[in-house]
């Protein structure tokens, strides 16, 4: 408990990924609704006019989730490769201090003067 409140533990590790999946449901339901919209325009104008502009409301708006899709991976992935690199980091500062520093080797003491 006292790793958590002094931030020696980090927990985002664990929960990005339950905030990477919040996330895709937030695109699927503005995936959702873009098709809801485009749906909704030609039940509004069913001629081949509320057609042809439902048509680049469908294809532009999965475009738009698409592009989403693959922005929000890579700020998830980006934060989890960040968490990896403290981790990391961690492990190899743990290491150090652990290490005793060993004294240089004595120098033998030379015959010859200025050598």
């Amino acid at each position: 408990m006292w790793d958590l409140l002094t931030f020696e533990h980090l927990m985002t590790n664990q929960v990005i990924h339950l905030i990477y999946w919040a996330g895709l449901a937030l695109i699927a339901l503005g995936i959702f609704g873009t098709l809801g919209a485009a749906i909704g325009v030609v039940i509004r104008d069913p001629s081949v006019f509320g057609l042809l502009l439902a048509i680049p409301v469908v294809v532009g708006g999965l475009l738009v989730m698409g592009a989403l899709l693959l922005l929000w991976r890579s700020f998830c992935e980006f934060y989890v490769a960040i968490f990896k690199i403290s981790e990391d980091l961690a492990v190899l500062r743990s290491g150090l201090e652990n290490e005793r520093p060993t004294p240089p080797p004595a120098r033998a003491p030379s015959g010859a003067p200025g050598a």
